[in-house]
């Protein structure tokens, strides 16, 4: 009887581990041709397909909406000003990058 709860106490750890190991990637490159190109996905190498990505102005306003495509990809033309991409895969999976960050 032990061995079974040892067992189970051992799975329902390792359960607990895959849960946490999904953190969410993503970075982007300004192409230099007036585009940027962004690439995503998640720590335990799972596809970012169909994630939300925005990019929003100096204010705050959403300039471009879509999602990663099937290859975990998003290309938009670059925004004049300030502005920032946000990869949105929900609560907690949530990452900016401030377009001062993206470069060549």
């Amino acid at each position: 009887m032990r061995y079974i709860q040892t067992a189970l106490m051992l799975a329902t750890g390792l359960m607990a581990v895959q849960v946490f190991a999904h953190t969410p990637l993503c970075s982007c490159y300004d192409n230099g041709d007036g585009t940027v190109f962004c690439e995503g996905g998640f720590s335990d190498g799972s596809s970012a397909s169909g994630v939300k990505i925005s990019v929003m102005d100096g204010s705050g306003n959403a300039v471009v909406e879509g999602v990663m495509s099937e290859n975990s990809e998003f290309e938009f033309d670059k925004p004049d000003g300030d502005y920032k991409v946000v990869f949105d895969a929900g609560p907690g999976h949530e990452i900016t990058i401030d377009g001062e960050d993206i470069v060549e």
